[in-house]
């Protein structure tokens, strides 16, 4: 699974966040932000019947698109998750079972975190990517920080914050990619205006990368 998130992640290092969605919009809003380019999509577990949204898209996509469940915050999840038909876990904070499980039923495991010491230990319990969150209390500059000091194949993700107006001051900081939350995504956006905020995204990553 590590293979399929590493091909997606390198055709467009951007994760679509789509919290609050519900299972009735979640195809036409998940086929927008395809459209665009955009080849990870994560449903998180506090949206309405997330997990049959996840089930939605992981039918309507097959092996086009990776499509998994962010919020993860316990062990059952992860395991309703993959029954479901969900291949990556997505979690808000440092929890190590929650990463080994996700390993065990051979899922991709992006685990949350803050501080160096979180992020080494997610990546010694097997962590594909570490999620940092919130962004909003890692400045470019601590990225930058922390980037020095972490293994360079682990890929670094921030989340929380991330628009189309600080994405670069935060790759050159040495992010590998971002989780776009509410700069794509707002619950009740309709599925034109959320392809209008993944244009703009999606291109602003292309100048980047």
């Amino acid at each position: 699974m590590k293979c399929r998130f590493t091909h997606f992640f390198k055709i467009m290092p951007l994760i679509g966040i789509l919290r609050g969605i519900e299972p009735n919009e979640a195809v036409a809003v998940a086929d927008a932000v395809v459209d665009c380019g955009l080849r990870i999509v994560e449903v998180p577990l506090n949206s309405p019947q997330a997990l049959f949204s996840i089930e939605q898209l992981a039918k309507r996509f097959g092996q086009e698109v990776m499509i998994g469940a962010g919020t993860v915050i316990s062990v059952p999840e992860v395991i309703a998750v993959a029954e479901a038909g969900g291949e990556l876990i997505v979690t808000p904070y440092a929890r190590g079972a929650i990463v080994k499980k996700a390993k065990e039923l051979g899922l991709t495991a992006i685990p949350g975190a803050l501080s160096p010491t979180e992020i080494a230990e997610m990546a010694e319990c097997g962590a594909d990517a570490v999620k940092i969150f919130p962004a909003e209390m890692a400045t470019p500059a601590v990225v930058k920080a922390m980037r020095a000091v972490l293994p360079v194949q682990l890929p670094l993700i921030p989340v929380g914050g991330i628009d189309s107006g600080n994405m670069a001051a935060y790759w050159q900081a040495g992010a590998n990619g971002f989780g776009l939350g509410s700069a794509l995504y707002r619950p009740g956006d309709p599925a034109d205006r959320v392809a209008q905020n993944a244009a703009v995204l999606v291109a602003r990553m292309r100048e980047l990368i």
